[in-house]
């Protein structure tokens, strides 16, 4: 190693490393599973692999909407720096707040403020409310962004675990005195990635009366809030109170096939979102006027987001369907695109697993299915409803392969 490499790498800061960035070993799942697809499609030249893993949508966002983008990047007046935001898009995410969630009463001038994605505003939030020593509440399984943000600052990550007993929802009372006291911001995320559980009323009322309680702003990541399957999408913010103690944070990645547009809102408390802008103002100039126009455009039309729940919808039915067929215990989540299932224990007369990766990368190997396994409390795995498919006929037939790869063996849970 040369004089000049061996001084920059005794520069790097210890949140990513320190003199040991670079140097750790440790395979993370989502490279070990990038590197069990190539491996398994070495071994197999010719077979189709299904990725049921990724996390983002399979179509391209609706041609109305790539329409509108186009007309407004011609615009001379769309050229600049965007800085917190236009009052077009803002204006748009409050009809939407009323239209879809039924939220009343937001001003666009104090209550919403754009973002480029929710990932930068989960990273970002942090910034504005955590010093060190203070904690972040996050839930496990999930998002770790906000609470490696935290952790960047010098706080705490405190987690509390989903249940499948307890209905994927947190146990607020098992949070001990101490954490309620040094605790800034509790952060949820429903429909939950990647338990596909929906949040209830009676929750959201206990999450509002425990934030007053404990003088504790609540960030809800509500990335796939308006992809539901039984019964109407559901805001935080609609909860009496809720817009005393904290925001939302929406995207219209999900919901409206807009990943890579990088457009989200944060919307709720004014303080909440006027310290949010502030330390935006300082990080970022903006997402470009001609994106945050067509993002408009799509929050006037929430019907977009009610045709691609429907294919969804339609696709996780058949993906339980096959998946109980071979022995599975599957049932429809409230919401997102992800299907959330325990491993099964073993093969009858064969191999066992020792967790949801291990089984993860079975089903990578042996069958080529990809899937994302999820050990934080019990071994599950996490299948994606966005896996290609041109059409019905397309799905139903990568069902009909799944079942038929998977019947071959029994499986044991």
């Amino acid at each position: 190693m040369s004089d000049q490499e061996s001084y920059i790498q005794s520069l790097f800061a210890e949140r990513i490393g320190g003199d040991r960035f670079g140097k750790d070993t440790t395979i993370y799942k989502f490279e070990k599973i990038k590197r069990a697809k190539r491996a398994a499609l070495d071994a197999n030249p010719g077979k189709e692999l299904f990725d049921m893993g990724v996390g983002e949508p399979d179509e391209m966002a609706f041609p109305e909407v790539i329409k509108a983008l186009q007309i407004e990047a011609e615009k001379p007046e769309n050229r600049g720096y965007t800085d917190n935001g236009i009052d077009e898009f803002k204006k748009a995410a409050i009809e939407y707040m009323e239209n879809v969630f039924g939220v009343k009463g937001l001003d666009a001038s104090k209550h919403v403020n754009h973002t480029i994605g929710a990932k930068p505003g989960l990273a970002l939030t942090p910034l504005v409310f955590i010093n060190p020593g203070d904690v972040t509440i996050m839930t496990a399984p999930g998002y770790p962004v906000m609470g490696t943000h935290t952790e960047y600052l010098g706080g705490e990550t405190v987690n509390l675990k989903l249940e499948e007993s307890n209905n994927f929802l947190p146990d607020l009372k098992s949070i001990d005195a101490d954490t309620r006291k040094r605790a800034k911001i509790l952060c949820l995320n429903y429909p939950n990635n990647p338990t596909g559980a929906k949040a209830t009323l009676d929750f959201f009322k206990e999450v509002v009366e425990f934030a007053k309680d404990n003088e504790i702003i609540v960030l809800q990541d509500a990335a796939y809030a308006a992809l539901v399957y039984d019964g109407k999408p559901l805001s935080f913010l609609s909860v009496p109170g809720a817009m005393e103690v904290g925001a939302e944070m929406h995207s219209l990645s999900k919901s409206y096939n807009m990943t890579g547009w990088r457009i989200g809102f944060i919307v709720g408390n004014e303080l909440v979102v006027k310290g949010f802008a502030n330390m935006k103002d300082n990080i970022d100039s903006g997402q470009f006027a001609a994106i945050q126009k067509a993002a408009a455009y799509c929050l006037r039309h929430p019907e977009i987001t009610e045709k691609i729940g429907n294919k969804y919808k339609r696709r996780l039915s058949k993906l339980v369907e096959t998946l109980n067929s071979v022995g599975f215990q599957a049932s429809m989540p409230g919401g997102t695109f992800f299907l959330y299932v325990k491993a099964p224990k073993g093969i009858k007369g064969g191999r066992t697993f020792e967790s949801g990766e291990d089984f993860s990368q079975y089903m990578i190997t042996e069958h080529l299915i990809s899937t994302v396994p999820w050990d934080n409390v019990g071994n599950f795995v996490r299948f994606s409803a966005t896996f290609a498919a041109n059409g019905e006929e397309e799905e139903n037939r990568i069902m009909a392969e799944i079942k038929n790869r998977l019947s071959k063996q029994t499986f044991e849970f």
